[in-house]
């Protein structure tokens, strides 16, 4: 049901962690596909994807024009957009696809969805300073790209996609602010995970 898109370079490390995590999504048949739009990694980042079974898509272009060519590929009705180096919280395939069942049956895809973000606190730093990282993410109110986002390809379209500004992902969540509900499920952002 589901198209994972996952934008990377050079996180060979990070994109093994996700894909690790999509397996059982897959074989629930949660995950349709995943799509892998790689900006040139010069490390394993497209070997892992390829030997994963990913489609992987290799260009120097920007990130916005890289996100939507993964699209065009995905075969999903429904897209996920994950960050390399991600985990998300058992139960969050049952979740996004009761949020997508649900929004289909009110009338169509017109909502989105980010996940409840959990940034991994850099290992090292002291208690306080772990404390201040979750606090400064639950008072945050715009959901950022390390939340993820589920949106049907129907809405991606009719939102005009990712535009070629300075940060994509970012424009995109603020243009569907109005329409964007937090799933219940949390996401872990390693701090290791490149971008």
């Amino acid at each position: 049901m589901l198209s994972v898109i996952i934008a990377t370079h050079d996180c060979e490390r990070a994109l093994v962690r996700t894909l690790a995590m999509l397996v059982s999504a897959a074989v629930a048949g949660v995950v349709r596909d995943v799509v892998v739009a790689d900006a040139r990694s010069r490390d394993e980042t497209g070997r892992i994807a390829e030997i994963a079974g990913c489609t992987l898509q290799v260009s120097t272009a920007p990130l916005a024009t890289r996100l939507n060519a993964a699209v065009g590929a995905a075969r999903g009705s429904w897209l996920l957009f994950l960050p390399p180096g991600c985990m998300l919280e058992t139960g969050w395939g049952e979740e996004a696809v009761g949020f997508a069942e649900e929004t289909e049956l009110r009338g169509g895809a017109h909502r989105a969805a980010v996940f409840r973000g959990q940034p991994s606190p850099p290992v090292g730093h002291s208690f306080l300073g772990q404390a201040l990282t979750l606090l400064g993410l639950a008072f945050r109110r715009r959901p950022g790209p390390e939340q993820g986002l589920l949106i049907s390809r129907a809405l991606y379209r009719q939102m005009g996609g990712h535009r070629p500004v300075d940060d994509p992902q970012v424009d995109l969540l603020r243009r569907l602010s109005g329409r964007l509900a937090r799933l219940h499920s949390g996401i872990l952002l390693f701090d290791d995970a490149a971008r």
